[in-house]
């Protein structure tokens, strides 16, 4: 496939938004977009024909724990990601990079990290080449390079020889990959420190990496310091490959996002907060198990056109959640992913209005920055 898939279709005259299209082996990804998180092959309770009729166009799966169970070679003797959970759009695979160190335990030198597994206790190492085996095994449209992901706070010192070490890392990713038919992204990092995020941005986008991604957000670092980061990163990076913000979810922090110039995001937040009974609407969020919609005969969002919504009432999804049935949780992540959706929706139409950020300042001012309804 080519190596330029990204196509940058116009940009907002009052920020750094930007809209642009993305030509994968499986499909196109209008962006800006938001991809659902399938991490074990499976967005959680939702086949892949709802996730489909949500207007997702890519997901996310896990290299860690698909190494794990069942096993990568397993997913390539029975075809591939793609036909092993029966979803025909693109993915993209993570390097693993994010779960192992979350692991307690975990020893990171210079060839890579190693730990035991949270099942069975065996002790493994995995390595950018290891990271890049296992993703060319899977088949995503789209792997990640392995990179150090640390922790929220950490020093100054640390920061700096972690992005050295990732970079490094980078480069072997870059020389142990050698699928034609899947993309490689670089990985940028530097905790909250804009002098190290400018200097892993820099060095990354000299790379020869299909996009780049911005790393080691969402790791407790709050709204404004992930503003800050986003900003530090940005300014450095060429305008011809897609940019991916990983593992930020709040439609607040998307939407500010984009408007620094971020294209693809994904988060678990729609199908966590969904199976919680939590639910999203343009006008903030609501729980749907709070007393007041006992009887109430409306859709979780009136201006809403999913299945749940143009099919159920909130009184009915409130009673699956307080009975325990399963439905309850695929009703309500269904609506969440579709949220998301005719969002991200709505901001590539206002960029092609060119009215971006007024757009924003409505949408964000209506949504009163995801205030709980009850």
């Amino acid at each position: 496939m080519s190596r330029n898939p990204f196509e940058l279709l116009g940009t907002d005259a009052g920020s750094r938004a930007r809209r642009g299209r993305l030509t994968l082996p499986h499909g196109t990804v209008e962006t800006p977009a938001f991809m659902p998180v399938g991490t074990a092959a499976t967005v959680k309770a939702v086949l892949p024909r709802d996730v489909a009729e949500t207007g997702a166009e890519m997901i996310l799966s896990n290299t860690y724990h698909l190494a794990l169970k069942p096993g990568e070679a397993l997913v390539e003797k029975l075809g591939g990601l793609h036909s092993f959970m029966g979803w025909s759009g693109p993915i993209l695979t993570d390097s693993g990079g994010f779960q192992v160190f979350s692991l307690p335990g975990r020893e990171i030198d210079e060839e890579g990290v190693k730990f035991r597994y949270e099942k069975g206790g065996e002790r493994v190492t995995l390595t950018p080449e290891r990271s890049m085996q296992i993703q060319q095994a899977l088949g995503a449209d789209i792997a990640m390079a392995f990179d150090e992901c640390i922790p929220y706070p950490a020093t100054h010192d640390y920061a700096d020889a972690s992005v050295d070490r990732t970079l490094r890392w980078a480069e072997r990713c870059l020389a142990s990959h050698s699928r034609e038919d899947q993309l490689l992204f670089g990985i940028m990092q530097g905790g909250v420190f804009d002098d190290l995020r400018a200097r892993s941005a820099a060095a990354t986008a000299e790379m020869a990496f299909d996009g780049l991604a911005v790393g080691g957000v969402s790791v407790g670092e709050g709204h404004d310091n992930l503003k800050k980061v986003v900003d530090a990163t940005e300014r450095r990076l060429p305008k011809d490959r897609v940019r991916y913000l990983m593992g930020v979810g709040l439609p607040e922090d998307i939407l500010e996002s984009v408007a620094r110039g971020m294209d693809i995001f994904d988060c678990v937040i729609p199908t966590r907060y969904g199976r919680g009974g939590t639910l999203f609407t343009v006008r903030g969020k609501l729980r749907i198990e709070h007393n007041r919609y006992r009887r109430d005969s409306y859709p979780i969002d009136t201006s809403c056109d999913c299945h749940t919504c143009t099919h159920f009432s909130r009184a009915y999804v409130r009673h699956l959640f307080l009975t325990k049935e399963l439905l309850g949780a695929t009703l309500a992540s269904i609506h969440n992913i579709r949220f998301y959706q005719r969002m991200m929706a709505g901001a590539r139409e206002a960029l092609e209005n060119g009215r971006y950020t007024a757009w924003m300042s409505e949408w964000l001012t209506a949504y009163g920055n995801g205030r709980i309804s009850s």
